[in-house]
């Protein structure tokens, strides 16, 4: 299907066009390439450097696919209030591309609600898709349609959830929807709604409606904690259920706790969430290269932990001797805290070649609308 809509296709913009004259030939363009819509998928891992990355390549038993990128570059995360930034700064600035103060969720630095990315896409009649490990009303997804001036405000946001549209949903959450201070259930308003609801199980999606699936009372489990693969299995239901209505879309995936493992210094954990959401990413890059009118970015909000790879050694129990081992690395932590780390951004599909570089954060969502907009 050739799928077109124009950027504004607004009868109030061609009367102001005839009287005053119109000179901004960007807002006429369309969103298409080729004729055809573009896709955006933009995957999200949590607390990822580069020292992060280069786990999957010590410590995986295949080629990461990191390695199938061609167009990499670089953002800085400063926000508006620190150097050093948070999740909900650095989402809200790959939402709305502006930055804002750490803590913020959708809103600028004087606390004004700005236009997300998805919201924007919704008014072009894009589907859209939110997708993380932690509680979806959690600072990176929630910075993608709540506006608030703090992200611990989860009732709010929750509730702004129930409103925003989004076909979709993943993650965990479940108290905030249900066992609430107001007593509101907020899982009768989805179901109002129209939204198929599952607070249990990741199931098949519904292709006839909007799916929402918060499965757990706060995040899932850990990947050591036991959990299987729900980042993957909800990543390949979410493209399917997309594909089945032959629509464009924009679809954010988060890989929530490799954050989390930076802050435990816990070098297991971070290992295993890193691989975790690299074996998502070979799930979408082959429906990239399958589907070629797609733009796949794959960054972070910003660096955890201060993470370094270096030697590994043996110690021998009797005399404390230290005995380098040469086929071994180990995960060195600096802090338990952010750090302040230029932070790498993959890029891969069309447009890709927009993501070369080193710019703020904030810039990426110029260059997903730009490259949204063929320009």
């Amino acid at each position: 299907m050739i799928y077109r809509k124009y950027v504004k296709p607004v009868l109030a913009t061609g009367i102001i066009c005839i009287l005053f004259g119109c000179t901004n030939e960007k807002d006429k363009k369309e969103i298409t390439v080729d004729n055809e819509p573009l896709n955006v998928i933009l995957m999200i891992g949590d607390g990822m450097g580069v020292p992060q990355i280069s786990t999957a390549y010590y410590f995986g038993d295949r080629e990461a696919n990191f390695s199938q990128f061609d167009n990499i570059g670089f953002h800085q995360t400063a926000d508006k209030s620190s150097l050093i930034t948070d999740s909900a700064a650095g989402a809200t600035a790959f939402a709305t591309g502006k930055k804002t103060y750490k803590r913020a969720i959708g809103v600028d630095q004087d606390t004004v609600p700005q236009q997300t990315i998805l919201e924007y896409l919704k008014g072009q009649d894009y589907l859209t898709g939110l997708i993380s490990l932690t509680t979806i009303t959690h600072a990176t997804p929630a910075a993608f349609y709540a506006h608030v001036k703090d992200r611990d405000m989860h009732d709010e946001i929750a509730e702004q959830l129930t409103n925003a549209g989004v076909d979709f949903i993943a993650g965990g959450g479940r108290k905030y929807f249900k066992d609430r201070k107001d007593s509101i259930n907020l899982f009768d308003r989805f179901k109002g709604s129209g939204y198929n609801l599952d607070t249990t199980a990741l199931t098949n999606p519904d292709y006839d409606k909007r799916n929402a699936f918060i499965i757990s009372d706060e995040g899932l489990p850990s990947k050591i904690e036991g959990r299987k693969d729900f980042l993957k299995d909800a990543t390949l239901k979410a493209l399917d259920y997309f594909e089945k209505n032959n629509k464009p879309f924009f679809m954010m995936v988060e890989g929530s706790y490799i954050d989390w493992g930076g802050h435990a210094e816990n070098e297991e954990m971070l290992v295993s969430e890193l691989e975790d959401f690299d074996e998502t990413l070979g799930a979408v890059i082959d429906y990239v290269r399958s589907h070629p009118n797609t733009l796949l970015v794959v960054t972070a909000d910003h660096e955890t932990g201060g993470v370094s790879i270096g030697k590994y050694y043996d110690t021998d129990d009797t005399s404390g001797k230290k005995t380098e081992v040469n086929d071994r690395v180990k995960v060195y932590f600096n802090s338990d805290q952010h750090s302040g780390e230029l932070i790498p951004v993959f890029a891969m599909g069309t447009g890709s070649e927009r993501f070369r570089g080193i710019y703020q954060n904030n810039e990426i969502q110029h260059k997903m609308m730009d490259a949204l907009k063929n320009e």
